[in-house]
């Protein structure tokens, strides 16, 4: 298939191609360029001058594990009956069938990570996935990290068990305490595999396995931190340990932006659309993203579904702008941004030969971040998911 006489918004290496096409096979992009084809095979698309860019990409959701209209029943964010659990995996409470899924892929949503809660220290390991199919596996693009939590939200839960931890200084040392845990039970694993004729292995321990990629930086320590205070512990504890850090939420990381941009440590931002509903909320600000952005942290946007439905993922990003975000800064926060973050790049979020060909297609003269507007084609993996009669 070709999609053809498009305005091609890459958010690569190729930038804006106008009058472009992109060819797709097997569900990946095949090629992309400016001009006609010579030849058109069998259901190609005229794009008629719309606007063609990546799908959009949620950096940060509770998507398929909180699902819509439930209460209790269809709540599997979090397992809060112990305040430290990296073994719990994201896609083992995902429901592909929750209609927000198709909410989001409506929008343009093509991709979202799904996540654990913040009621526990550590929550377990962040998802991504695409925003079409019926079984979590197939919808699987990586696994990208494990969830911590700083702040309030340990503090009230296990304040309300009347359990540790209740302050912050116990939520750090629990963090602490697993990683540290962890450590030493690569060492121990290490050593039984150099020596094992005079060595027994470590006891199997589902915590410290849970962790060992990220110890070895082969995924992302996710930190949940709204105040500034909360997102140097982070990076503290990430330095002790040698972690990969990502910042969510960050909701006072303007008051630290030069700290973060000095450490190349990215923030995903968001929700915006919501109110100050807690204390470490208190210092929400639109100019949030804006600031990061101008002194050069990798700043991505998200809705944090369900406390803003994902849908709206694409107002947010205008929310921000509105903040003083450039539009083009804001487009990336919803695609190339976020992928990266996210460490799944190489297969989403610009559109290059080789990558997913997951893209979207707005009519000519319609704002991708304007309420009002709606993809007239969506494409995951090659497969259109929604089409208008307009194209």
């Amino acid at each position: 298939m070709i999609i053809y006489n498009a305005k091609i918004h890459t958010m690569g290496s190729q930038g804006i191609i106008d009058k472009g096409y992109i060819e797709i096979s097997g569900g990946k992009i095949a090629a992309l360029g400016s001009g006609v084809p010579n030849m058109l095979p069998e259901g190609s698309i005229d794009a008629k001058g719309g606007l063609l860019l990546p799908g959009f990409i949620d950096a940060h959701t509770h998507l398929g594990i909180l699902e819509d209209g439930l209460d209790f029943e269809g709540d599997d964010c979090n397992e809060s009956t112990d305040p430290f659990t990296p073994q719990m995996r994201a896609i083992d409470g995902i429901n592909p069938f929750d209609r927000c899924f198709e909410e989001a892929r409506l929008r343009g949503i093509t991709s979202a990570a799904s996540c654990p809660g913040s009621a526990n220290a550590c929550g377990g390991e962040i998802c991504a996935v695409k925003t079409a199919g019926r079984r979590a596996d197939d919808m699987l693009i990586e696994s990208c990290g494990i969830k911590f939590a700083l702040g309030e939200n340990p503090k009230r839960v296990y304040n309300d068990k009347g359990e540790a931890p209740m302050t912050r200084m116990a939520i750090a040392a629990l963090i602490r305490e697993g990683l540290y845990k962890a450590r030493r039970y690569a060492h121990d694993t290490d050593s039984y595999y150099s020596d094992s004729e005079d060595r027994d292995p470590p006891e199997y321990d589902i915590k410290c396995e849970a962790l060992l990629p990220l110890l070895d930086r082969k995924q992302k320590a996710f930190f949940h931190c709204h105040r500034a205070d909360d997102i140097c512990t982070a990076l503290r504890i990430s330095k002790e340990f040698g972690l990969d850090p990502v910042i969510i939420h960050g909701t006072e990381a303007h008051l630290i932006a030069d700290i973060l941009a000095e450490e190349k440590v990215p923030v995903i931002c968001g929700p915006l659309l919501c109110d100050r509903c807690k204390p470490e909320m208190k210092a929400l600000e639109l100019k949030n993203a804006s600031v990061l952005a101008e002194n050069g942290v990798l700043t991505a946007i998200c809705t944090d579904h369900t406390v803003v439905p994902i849908q709206y993922l694409p107002l947010s990003a205008a929310a921000a702008v509105k903040g003083g975000l450039s539009r083009e800064s804001a487009l990336r926060a919803l695609t190339s941004a976020p992928a990266q973050i996210l460490g799944i790049d190489e297969r989403v979020g610009s559109l290059e030969p080789g990558k997913d060909a997951d893209l979207q297609i707005y009519e000519s003269g319609c704002d991708p971040l304007d309420l009002m507007s709606e993809p007239v084609l969506v494409m995951i993996d090659g497969q259109i998911v929604r089409r208008e009669t307009s194209i």
